[in-house]
């Protein structure tokens, strides 16, 4: 049964592809010949493949040999290499077009627009690169640097499209109409897009962070991988990736750790009332000025003062700073302080009090039945 059932498949496939054809060809479709046909266009097309695959793998062969493998590993010589392959690619398309009997009006639009494609992809390689030493001989902000990349390859996109698209014979004003009418439309339908959008520029402009920043947006703290046009991307110290519209990164409280330089680190210590807070920070100094990774000198040199008298202790305050660079490890920087001052205090016999509740209960005589068969001395007293 099922051989029957594929069959009938089969001859319904070949029955309908028949009569396509046969509409087509304005006549009865020999089968034999067609395959004939096909099956050797298909061999020719292989044969002119191979043929500019060698072509290709031998003139880039000999530019390796001639620049020496050292150059050949350049990031100028893999672009010609790239050159060189989308010539062999546009030669044999067109070869395989016209092999399959494409018009001679059809070819020639479609070498004026691979060739247009091309001069649009060099002069890309070309800009890029003036505007990367520009860039870097300016110190241009690596963020603003990325809006200028995307906006300058949206348009180099567009107008080579466009130019593509004429050399079809398409009324490229006609488009640029349609596509301004259909633009309307899809900014009423995407306002949340380009109200991000813009906020994207916006924040690129005035800057309140850039690239490799450390900042707590929405109360998410975390590292600025990428100002996109549209989201703000942050690394956290557990490696999580989140991406943020900018419209709300724009609309709220954003508080950058790196702007400035140093960040101090306020780490709280508590002891008893009977300790002395002078021998508390002789204790711990040495500590905090041996650290490797507690700034030290001038107005950065680390200090332990008095915070305030809390219920139960004496509340001291540790401050130290650390650089920029070391905002990734914040927390491991403040918890290995925290543990070498615990190990000192306790060394030195500091009590580092906890919170305790003592109750005093005097004449409560109504207690006495529960309490004189557990604690008869209390009673007694």
């Amino acid at each position: 049964m099922i051989e029957r059932f594929s069959g009938a498949v089969v001859d319904q496939l070949k029955k309908n592809l028949g009569d396509t054809l046969e509409a087509m060809a304005g006549g009865q479709v020999e089968w034999r010949e067609l395959s004939i046909y096909v099956f050797s266009q298909l061999l020719v097309s292989v044969i002119y493949l191979a043929l500019f695959l060698g072509g290709y793998l031998l003139i880039i062969g000999t530019l390796r040999m001639v620049v020496g493998k050292r150059r050949s590993q350049s990031v100028l010589f893999s672009q010609v290499r790239t050159v060189v392959k989308y010539l062999f690619a546009l030669g044999a398309l067109l070869v395989i077009l016209a092999q399959f009997g494409a018009g001679p009006e059809f070819l020639k639009a479609m070498a004026r627009a691979g060739f247009m494609a091309l001069g649009f992809f060099v002069g890309w390689l070309a800009l890029a690169r003036l505007m990367k030493e520009a860039i870097g001989r300016y110190g241009i902000d690596p963020s603003i640097r990325q809006l200028i990349e995307n906006l300058f390859a949206v348009l180099m996109v567009t107008f080579a499209l466009v130019a593509i698209l004429a050399q079809f014979g398409f009324d490229v004003l006609s488009i640029v109409a349609g596509l301004g009418i259909v633009g309307i439309a899809v900014g009423f339908a995407a306002q949340s897009t380009l109200s991000n959008f813009i906020a994207g520029i916006t924040l690129l402009i005035e800057r309140p962070f850039r690239i490799g920043d450390w900042v707590s947006i929405n109360g998410q703290d975390g590292k600025v991988i990428k100002i996109a046009l549209r989201t703000t991307w942050l690394r956290t110290r557990d490696n999580i990736f989140t991406m943020i519209p900018n419209d709300s990164v724009a609309s709220s409280d954003i508080v950058n750790y790196s702007a400035e330089g140093a960040t101090r680190l306020n780490i709280p210590v508590g002891i008893a009332y009977k300790e002395s807070a002078q021998r508390a920070r002789e204790v711990i100094m040495p500590i905090l000025q041996s650290h490797p990774d507690v700034l030290q000198g001038g107005l950065m040199e680390p200090r332990v003062v008095m915070k305030g008298l809390g219920d139960s202790s004496v509340d001291l305050e540790v401050k130290i700073w650390i650089t920029p660079d070391n905002l990734d490890v914040q927390p491991r920087i403040m918890a290995d302080v925290l543990e070498k001052m615990k190990e000192a205090l306790d060394a030195a016999g500091i009590e580092i009090p906890f919170p305790h509740l003592q109750l005093f209960i005097d004449d409560a005589k109504g207690l006495k039945p529960l309490i004189e068969p557990l604690y008869p001395q209390l009673v007694e007293k």
